[in-house]
């Protein structure tokens, strides 16, 4: 019913910046929350950003806050994220997720949670 692809990720120095982005296509709900995830080689599935598209509200990590900014995600439009001052430690595929009804706050930073996910795109950063 829904279908992610992302795209954006590559090769940056640390201290660059890279604009990841998730093309959204097939049919879904005004309610949809959508977030990014990161999965480095041997660690679990991580919480980056969220976005509720309806209300407005952002949520982000501790370990990226006020580098990475999130935004779109609107029924059939792209959702971005925009990551600023990368570190090395910022190195993993990262995935956008989708689901089709409005996850609590509680719910929200849980990868199980989400329905929909994106084929993964790969972000490395060099020291």
């Amino acid at each position: 019913q829904v279908q992610l692809v992302e795209s954006g990720g590559g090769l940056v120095q640390a201290g660059g910046s890279l604009r990841l982005s998730c093309a959204i296509s097939g049919r879904t709900y005004s309610a949809t929350v959508m977030g990014w995830f990161r999965q480095a080689p041997g660690k679990e599935r991580e919480f980056v950003a969220a976005i509720k598209p309806s209300a407005g509200s952002t949520y982000y990590a501790d370990s990226v806050k006020g580098r990475f900014t999130i935004s779109g995600g609107n029924a059939k439009n792209g959702m971005y994220l925009q990551m600023n001052s990368l570190k090395p430690e910022d190195t993993a595929v990262y995935y956008c997720a989708a689901d089709l009804v409005s996850l609590s706050d509680t719910y929200i930073y849980r990868a199980d949670k989400y329905d929909y996910w994106g084929q993964g795109t790969q972000v490395t950063v060099s020291s």
